[in-house]
């Protein structure tokens, strides 16, 4: 069954992309996100001390917070001091996409947060959050540089992450939620700028996948996640090269 997509997107095509850096004034590092109709408040912020199971190590750490707000969804989302466990899943995912690419050495006994609220939910924002948690974290980085706190390269690479899914049999890149809401196989996909993967995140609701459709999502994967880099690429570039250690 043949699907027309919003917007009249192709298979193989991304929503439109739309990052705003230093969107907060008080965070270290901040932007907001837009993935099709999805928006994401991304910051980050640090502090001189790491958890007690890495103290006096040299070692720093990098942890996210996710939340979606209560306006975000179509029915209002309830406040809650209970963290459900689809909470705990993605800022997990975004803590580790995050730590795969820097040298946690290199930014010394450091904690990093990075929180990423959703405003407005059109599925993806665990993507999202990764996109726009690595974008906060350069910013973050370079006022780190120029005020004389680091003094050599901390990042490996670039991250970029991305959906992908089958849905009434069509393999479809960047999922919105109208499409994740039918989807069969539902993929997140983190990987580096060299194509190495960091996370696989998939599932199958109704029947199995074979192998076959695994390597195509994940071939399409990569190459919505190629086009992400390049616009991290270009709107990084002024902060990036001496983080990269170029």
């Amino acid at each position: 069954m043949e699907i027309k997509r919003k917007g009249n997107r192709q298979f193989d095509e991304i929503r439109e992309i739309k990052i705003t850096k230093n969107f907060l004034k008080y965070a270290s590092g901040s932007c907001l996100i837009e993935l099709g109709d999805t928006k994401v408040i991304c910051a980050v912020n640090y502090e001189d001390k790491v958890p007690a199971w890495l103290k006096d190590t040299g070692n720093g750490w990098i942890t996210a917070e996710y939340s979606l707000l209560p306006s975000s969804t179509t029915e209002r989302v309830q406040r809650s001091s209970i963290m459900s466990g689809r909470t705990q899943e993605i800022q997990r995912m975004i803590g580790r996409s995050l730590r795969g690419i820097v040298d946690l050495r290199r930014i010394g006994e450091r904690t990093f947060w990075v929180d990423c609220d959703v405003i407005q939910a059109d599925g993806g924002t665990r993507i999202a959050g990764v996109i726009g948690g690595f974008v906060a974290l350069v910013e973050c980085l370079n006022k780190m540089k120029n005020g004389g706190l680091l003094r050599v390269p901390v990042l490996k690479d670039y991250i970029g992450a991305i959906s992908v899914g089958i849905v009434h049999g069509n393999i479809l890149l960047d999922l919105d939620y109208s499409e994740d809401s039918l989807a069969s196989v539902d993929l997140n996909v983190v990987m580096t700028g060299n194509g190495e993967f960091i996370e696989i995140q998939g599932t199958a609701e109704g029947y199995p996948f074979t192998r076959k459709q695994l390597e195509q999502l994940l071939n399409l994967a990569e190459k919505g996640i190629k086009k992400i880099i390049d616009i991290e690429k270009e709107i990084l570039k002024d902060e990036i090269m001496f983080l990269l250690g170029n």
